[in-house]
């Protein structure tokens, strides 16, 4: 029994520098997973932004001259060129501009930028609006809320922009927000024609709605479990607006409902807190760009359905965190420095200890091979100390030949190919110890001090 000990000493000194190798290796392979897996939360939708408008209608009327258009405006405090849509309430507007001299120039949404240039050289309008784009001097006018985009977008009312452009004009303080959208309950007929429609294809689009169709993808994303979509034109401005909302969730409960009175969007259904936040973000966003070009209802849509998906999947509402899985090494990673300096601490005790050994089993000074072995393994484990990212893997592949080393003394091979392996450990360390720049650490340096 005592004969044999030496030997397991021997196999259990190589086996913890074996075991202190893998948990290096395993930890500085765990510091290189930069990456983080973020396709939970990434939105599938398209990008929700809305060009800069379609182009000018063919065959629409283009406006008229600098020369002529200023004529009209010094002769009317009015001027509404054809294809104009805005609309104001006048008695409001009068409040406003008091006994402020006000000239107004109204134009269709549908010009290029030749006419909008036009329009800017018109020095005696003191207020132009084009669709529903207000400005005036170096001011420009718009909504800031949802009762002003819901009048301005369902019924092309830009009262509240002309208040407040007058007032700022005026230097005076602006007036209140005044909301003057009125509501009806839809008619009998009205509501079986839409609820008809709905139930057949899942839309209904009323005569004069520019919507030709849900946008698929958009509409897929936005509402995987399908949603029912109804597309009215502008409402008359000044009339009540038919409330189709209530009553057509109360026709279909659980079900999504898309309203679209003009370029308004108004959403019913399940989840309401995220359709709050889908109206404030989009219209926040793009009633600017909207008021000013002539978009369709299904540009308008599409925009407003990958708005709602990128809400949808930020998890903010409705989408639970998915289960994760224990990772064994996230949760064993912090112990693996503790278990590497044990390895080190015991193989370096073990290695002072056959040293030491006065029985001739040892390795002592002058005994070549064994010795270079014994003094290039010691300078690799301090080394593992100090090394990093660039020098680890230089270090790794000579520790890996003076195992191989220490097998080939076992085993009795040749002397040649132990000085062998020895030489391309020594060649690795030496790569080791001069990239992370220790020159004390090479190997013919170090050895001197330890074999001499």
């Amino acid at each position: 029994m005592t004969a044999r000990r030496p030997h397991r000493y021997e196999a259990l000194r190589w086996a913890l520098l074996g075991i202190a190798v893998v948990v290096l290796v395993i930890f500085l392979g765990a510091q290189q997973q930069h990456g983080a897996d973020v396709s939970y939360g990434r939105s599938p939708a398209d990008s929700a932004t809305i060009g800069k408008g379609p182009a000018p209608r063919a065959g629409d009327p283009t406006v008229p001259s600098v020369d002529e258009m200023t004529a009209l405006v010094a002769d009317s405090p009015v001027v509404r060129l054809p294809g104009s849509i805005a609309h104001w309430n006048e008695q409001r507007v009068r409040e406003a501009a008091g006994d402020h001299p006000v000239r107004i120039l109204v134009a269709p949404p549908w010009l290029d930028e030749d006419e909008r240039r036009r329009l800017r050289e018109v020095k005696n309008a003191t207020i132009v609006v084009s669709g529903t784009d207000v400005s005036g001097g170096f001011y420009r006018a718009v909504p800031d809320d949802v009762p002003g985009w819901r009048a301005h977008f369902a019924t092309a009312d830009v009262t509240g922009p002309l208040v407040t452009l007058i007032a700022t004009l005026r230097e005076v303080p602006v007036p209140a927000d005044h909301d003057g959208l009125r509501w009806r309950e839809p008619t009998g007929p009205e509501l079986t024609a839409v609820a008809a429609d709905l139930r057949a294809k899942g839309l209904h689009a009323a005569a004069g709605a520019s919507l030709t169709g849900v946008p698929g993808k958009a509409a897929t994303t936005a509402f995987p479990d399908g949603a029912l979509y109804v597309a009215l034109p502008a409402q008359p401005f000044g009339e009540p607006l038919p409330r189709f909302g209530p009553a057509l969730t109360e026709l279909f409960p659980g079900t999504p409902i898309i309203v679209m009175y003009g370029l308004w969007i108004e959403y019913h259904g399940p989840a309401t807190d995220f359709a709050e936040v889908a109206g404030a973000s989009f219209y926040g966003q793009f009633a600017d760009r909207i008021s000013q070009y002539d978009y369709s209802q299904d540009q308008v849509l599409s925009v407003y359905l990958n708005r709602v998906t990128d809400i949808r999947y930020s998890g903010l509402f409705d989408r639970p965190l998915p289960y994760q899985p224990v990772d064994p090494l996230r949760v064993a990673l912090p112990a693996l420095p503790w278990l590497f300096a044990g390895c080190v601490a015991t193989f370096l005790a073990l290695s002072v200890r056959s040293l030491r050994r006065p029985d001739g089993t040892g390795i002592r000074r002058g005994d070549g091979a064994p010795a270079r072995l014994a003094g290039l393994t010691a300078l690799a484990v301090e080394m593992s100390l100090l090394t990093d990212a660039r020098s680890n893997p230089a270090l790794t592949r000579g520790v890996v030949k003076l195992q191989a080393a220490r097998a080939a003394l076992d085993e009795a091979l040749p002397e040649h190919h132990v000085r062998s392996l020895l030489n391309e450990a020594a060649d690795e360390l030496d790569d080791s110890a001069r990239t992370v720049g220790l020159a004390g650490y090479r190997p013919d340096l170090y050895l001197q001090g330890r074999l001499s």
